[in-house]
């Protein structure tokens, strides 16, 4: 199970773990993109705009119906954005799309992913690095900017790799958070930071193709933690990699997983060993 499927990534992660034989089912935000990507590996698809959480919670009672195990949940989607804007459900817009909206998914589906012993997979980014998580403030509506909102997003996932590990890793699941690389895709078009100017000019001739971007991702979807990587680790270039230093603290890991559940409003998590 991909999210942010439609294109980069997501997309190439698709088409090499489908060609190697995996049920691969894709999830994105675009209609037309995800349809074509489906069409092409002939793979089932969902459509859902994680700035709704109402679509995570549409899309994840439909995997749950159709379903009935999933070993692999690759929570891709994600993106630097603009103007500081709140979405229909009160969250800062790239908090929500890049942290809360795959938090939320993952919660929804946990019972489903201990029982199938899952794999999860979080896409992170080197981006971490120049996040500082203020838990009284994750909107950043005292100091906000792009690149702020988007460092403090990209370590959240870190320490929701982290926190996932500690509470479920006695139930099967295993998890890791990974950086890409500095990929040519579209996922920075909406944003006004400098990042956009990087992705989307002549310099993107010198960054990764998606399928280059996708190796670490396939690699952890393909392969046994325990043996050949570690649960609950971030990585770059299938190696373990360092992070912001917020990320190795447990207790911002607990505190964020506690107040991402008050701001999903969700009390579907199955009670921790």
């Amino acid at each position: 199970m991909i999210t942010g499927a439609s294109d980069g990534i997501g997309a190439a992660a698709a088409r090499a773990l489908s060609q190697s034989g995996d049920r691969v089912v894709i999830v994105g935000r675009s209609p037309q993109k995800t349809e074509a990507i489906a069409a092409e590996l002939g793979v089932d698809h969902f459509i859902a705009d994680f700035g709704r959480l109402d679509d995570v919670r549409t899309l994840a009672a439909a995997l749950l119906q159709r379903y009935p195990r999933i070993d692999v949940l690759a929570n891709n989607a994600g993106g630097i954005m603009g103007a500081r804007e709140l979405t229909v459900d009160g969250n800062e817009k790239t908090f929500q799309v890049n942290h809360l909206a795959p938090f939320l998914l993952t919660s929804l589906l946990m019972d489903r992913l201990i029982a199938s012993r899952a794999t999860v997979i979080n896409t992170s980014s080197a981006a971490n690095r120049f996040g500082r998580l203020n838990l009284d403030d994750l909107g950043n509506e005292r100091k906000y900017s792009p690149n702020k909102a988007y460092g403090d997003a990209k370590l959240a996932n870190i320490l929701f790799t982290r926190e996932l590990h500690r509470r479920y890793s006695g139930r099967g699941i295993v998890t890791a958070a990974f950086h890409p690389g500095i990929v040519a895709t579209s996922f920075s078009a909406g944003s006004t930071s400098l990042m956009r100017w990087v992705y989307q000019t002549a310099l993107k001739r010198m960054l990764l193709t998606p399928e280059k971007g996708a190796d670490t991702l396939i690699w952890l979807a393909s392969t046994a933690a325990g043996v050949d990587w570690q649960s609950g680790a971030f990585y770059e270039k299938r190696k373990v990699q360092s992070a912001n230093s917020q990320a190795a603290d447990a207790g911002l890991a607990t505190a964020l997983w506690e107040r991402s559940v008050d701001l999903v409003a969700t009390d579907l998590l199955p009670q921790t060993h």
